[in-house]
């Protein structure tokens, strides 16, 4: 049998109920992140807008040997596309000859509680925690400062994704104003090393930052393990098609008509889809529903 108690600080402890009644503390990542994240919203006037009732932040699984992101921001509140299909042409004539049905894009509901997401920032787990190929543009930007300082940059910077005046991410202009396809400016990267060195110089309790100083294995041992809330197998919330019925008519578009076959998405996520995690080198297991109860 075993229990979860949350600390202040956002460590757990998983009291294992039987023999000898052994008490191995761990940290529970996820807690901790957005914990420093809600202190960072309170302190650097840029981001002041999020609502972090509003942000959801979940954990996925990502070796520290594989290549693959650090942390991404997820929109989930992006209102439906505008009805759409696929076309093929004639590549000689240009003629259209087949589409597909009419389909809209939507975001899927997400709510924890009463709060309605709008965004989530996942962590891949443990290669947040080991970043062991820092950019050298990064190195640049926190020379003479200890390499946690990478992971405290990328957390600021996936708060930074969301946009402030419309739902979705931010929008990238270019230096002659224009929307730019990029994720990215050297504007983006400069507002983000701003924002950390105002973070910093704001006195926040060095309490806030001690995680971000360990690797995974240092988690671990200072730690006894690391757990994190994710959602239950490996899916999560993420945009998704869904055919329209009834079908728009489109008598410019006389052609044979492909059924879509999409695959089927959950439009809807509650707390019931999310459970928490227990995260180690090179695997994930789901902590047991019925052996872990809140003490």
């Amino acid at each position: 049998m075993a229990r979860i108690a949350r600390r202040a600080n956002g460590s757990v402890k998983l009291a294992v109920v039987g023999a000898d009644n052994v008490i191995a503390p761990m940290i529970n990542y996820t807690e901790q992140v957005r914990r420093l994240m809600s202190d960072i919203v309170s302190r650097v006037p840029r981001l002041s807008f999020l609502d972090m009732n509003r942000v959801l932040v979940f954990a996925r699984s990502g070796r520290a040997d594989r290549e693959g992101p650090y942390a991404t921001c997820h929109c989930v509140c992006l209102p439906p596309s505008d009805p759409g299909y696929y076309f093929w042409r004639d590549q000689t004539t240009g003629a259209l000859t087949r589409r597909s049905e009419w389909f809209v894009t939507k975001s899927p509901v997400v709510r924890v509680g009463t709060a309605q997401i709008d965004y989530m920032v996942s962590f891949t787990l443990p290669r947040f925690c080991d970043q062991r190929r820092i950019s050298a543009r990064k190195r640049a930007r926190y020379r003479g400062h200890p390499e946690w300082m990478a992971k405290l940059d990328t957390i600021i910077h996936e708060l930074y994704h969301i946009d402030p005046h419309q739902p979705g991410i931010r929008r990238i202009e270019r230096a002659d104003g224009t929307p730019s396809t990029k994720c990215h400016s050297p504007a983006f990267f400069q507002d983000v090393v701003e924002m950390v060195t105002q973070y910093l110089t704001s006195s926040p309790d060095p309490e806030m930052l001690e995680f971000l100083r360990y690797d995974f294995a240092g988690l671990t041992a200072r730690y006894g393990g690391v757990v994190a809330t994710t959602f239950k197998g490996a899916s999560y919330p993420r945009r998704y098609m869904e055919v329209l019925r009834p079908q728009p008519a489109a008598p410019d578009l006389e052609c044979p008509v492909e059924p879509l076959d999409l695959p089927r998405s959950a439009s809807h996520f509650t707390e019931e889809d999310l459970v928490v995690r227990r995260f180690r080198t090179a695997t994930s297991r789901d902590l047991p529903k019925g052996k872990v109860r809140a003490a």
